[in-house]
């Protein structure tokens, strides 16, 4: 007898990414896709794999699914938690992510799962992204980034 309910534990990255547009000025874009099986604009994540760090699932999704590799800065805090239901069985998911930054690769080199994966400016994401969850966590990752700039700036 199946169960009527289970969890799932995921984690995923919010990648920005800073262009030089002119004379040393930069821009930052971020990393949004659209899922294949439900053609939905979302962050990339994915399942943890057994013995895999929450940080290194993180990584290994975004590089899958999305074709780049980047480097997590600051955990977000307060996991996105949502329930769905497939083949009549509910899921209780918890998906933990990271802040991430762009390193190398190319979104042209993105997995099957995505259909469509684009660099985008931080108001054009947050309105892409579909889902109530990911409009916050982009916003949560973008309060980190500019805490974190500002320091930087301070120091």
């Amino acid at each position: 007898m199946k169960s009527k309910s289970r969890r799932e534990f995921s984690a995923g990255g919010v990648v920005y990414r800073k262009l030089e547009v002119r004379n040393s000025k930069h821009e930052t874009v971020w990393l949004v896709c659209k899922h294949s099986g439900y053609h939905r604009w979302v962050l990339p994540k994915g399942l943890v794999e057994k013995g895999e760090s929450l940080k290194d699932t993180a990584v290994r999704e975004v590089e899958e699914e999305c074709g780049v590799r980047a480097k997590v800065i600051a955990k977000i805090p307060e996991p996105e938690r949502y329930v769905y239901t497939m083949a009549g069985q509910k899921v209780f998911k918890l998906v933990t992510y990271f802040l991430m930054e762009y390193q190398s690769g190319n979104i042209k080199d993105h997995s099957w799962e995505m259909e469509e994966v684009e660099w985008l400016e931080f108001d054009q994401a947050v309105k892409r992204v579909e889902f109530k969850g990911a409009k916050e966590v982009l916003e949560k990752a973008k309060k980190i980034r500019d805490e974190l700039k500002l320091k930087q700036k301070l120091i």
